[in-house]
């Protein structure tokens, strides 16, 4: 448990940079059509090339066939696990801080064992209470948010974040039920490449396509400036190649829900990673009392998942 715990805070260090570089982005008037759908483009380039240097030409002929054999599965594993999430968490960078958007964020600790059990997976109870002290945390932050800004602007910030925080471990858990082949209203992927992280990623970033094509279509965003470029270049090199294969590669050492649950409960810590990084790079504040006490409590609940070690 303490190796998967390791894995998943260390990606939750380069999530953080997506909280932090989508603020900025947003304060210097980037659409976030773009801010989001420019990231998954470049995600494509850095993946293709790393398989290439890592695993050869076979492994992007081996990509583009299993794609081409599950394509309905992976594109709606990647609409949602990639498109719905990340098309509402830049969404939301427009009326919210960095760190409160990752605060909220977190509403996918909660999230991942309701969404295990929806496939049917067991999870214990000793999981739900950790998750539950995580999400305490969570309201804290947004009850202090609400009352230095509008209740528009909570609204407009929380409610997607809240949509995406299902849509995340949704696709994930699509593709861990795909390949341990045990649920019969999915297909039975089977192929060595699916042990990369790096396939597994594009696969989905793939799938992903048809989602920001059609929502370029239908918002028709002026054309991005040169700085957003540069910026979703990095949101994708730091957070959509590295912190999501290594996120991915912990998950697929998981064995048991639970293991899954407490992957998945590392992301608490893009709370405090977010909160360093606009203090120092955006010149941002400490939260109040209220968001300290829920920053705090997101931490106590990763803690407690550390310390049963899976007991």
């Amino acid at each position: 448990m303490t190796r998967l715990i390791a894995i998943g805070s260390l990606a939750s260090l380069f999530f953080s940079s997506t909280f932090i570089l989508n603020r900025v982005m947003s304060l210097q008037g980037g659409n976030w059509v773009w801010t989001a759908s420019l990231r998954f483009g470049f995600m494509l380039i850095f993946l293709v090339v790393l398989l290439l240097v890592t695993q050869g030409k076979r492994s992007i002929v081996d990509v583009k066939n299993i794609f081409l054999r599950h394509w309905l599965f992976w594109i709606l594993a990647g609409s949602i696990g990639f498109g719905v999430f990340y098309s509402l968490i830049t969404f939301s960078s427009q009326y919210a801080a960095g760190w409160v958007v990752a605060t909220t964020w977190q509403t996918t600790i909660l999230a991942t064992p309701i969404v295990l059990i929806f496939f049917g997976r067991k999870v214990p109870a000793k999981g739900l209470l950790f998750t539950g002290i995580i999400f305490a945390g969570i309201l804290l932050v947004n009850v202090e948010h609400a009352a230095l800004t509008s209740l528009r602007e909570v609204l407009l910030s929380a409610l997607p974040v809240l949509v995406a925080a299902f849509a995340y471990p949704i696709g994930n858990q699509l593709v861990w039920e795909a390949r341990m082949g045990q649920n019969t209203r999915l297909p039975k992927i089977e192929h060595p490449i699916l042990d990369n992280s790096f396939a597994r990623v594009l696969l989905l970033t793939l799938g992903s396509l048809p989602f920001w094509l059609i929502l370029l279509l239908v918002s028709s965003p002026p054309a991005p400036s040169s700085g957003q470029l540069l910026n979703t270049a990095l949101v994708a090199l730091l957070s959509g190649v590295i912190a999501t294969t290594l996120f991915l590669y912990a998950r697929h050492l998981c064995q048991q829900p639970y293991e899954i649950a407490a992957v998945d409960a590392t992301q608490s810590m893009e709370v405090v990673f977010s909160l360093i990084g606009e203090i120092f790079f955006l010149g941002g504040k400490l939260p109040g009392a209220l968001g300290l006490a829920g920053v705090a409590l997101t931490i106590i609940g990763l803690a407690a998942y550390m310390g049963t070690q899976g007991k």
